[in-house]
């Protein structure tokens, strides 16, 4: 699949996939300088790029398991959302959860993009809704016996 990419500055980095049958492709951090971010604080990390994605796809945000793991970084919203209409600049809202302060440097790998498909649903109003076995059980309830 081909998705056009715009380069909004520069040093922009175009994402890349790690490997050859890797998901998500690497979002690289679009800076003039470091940006230090607090133990618990959250701070939005530019990427420099915007994505023309097809009709009926999205691009999904999600955490680099080693950034997440060992730097305590990722994604505050757990899964950013770029529609296939939207043309600005794709940024990533990077969480510290860990105790102390980290540094993002341009260049950088700060999440990862994957490309999916979605269904646009047409939701319709009932007043009952089918029976199933699980009925209303909620979270945890489907690992009792």
């Amino acid at each position: 699949m081909k998705v056009a990419i715009k380069k909004l500055n520069e040093k922009a980095r175009i994402p890349e996939y790690g490997s050859r049958f890797a998901a998500g492709a690497d979002l690289y951090a679009c800076l003039d300088g470091d940006v230090i971010i607090a133990a618990g604080e959250t701070k939005v990390i530019p990427t420099g790029i915007a994505l023309e994605l097809p009709v009926g796809y999205a691009g999904l945000i999600y955490a680099r398991s080693g950034l997440a793991t060992k730097q305590g970084l990722a994604p505050a919203n757990k899964v950013g959302v770029v529609d296939c209409d939207y043309r600005g600049e794709v940024k990533v809202a990077l969480y510290n959860h860990s105790g102390e302060e980290r540094t993002v440097s341009a260049g950088d790998r700060i999440a990862q993009l994957v490309i999916t498909p979605y269904i646009t649903a047409d939701f319709e109003e009932r007043q009952e809704l089918s029976e199933t076995e699980r009925g209303e059980g909620g979270f945890g309830s489907t690992g009792r016996r």
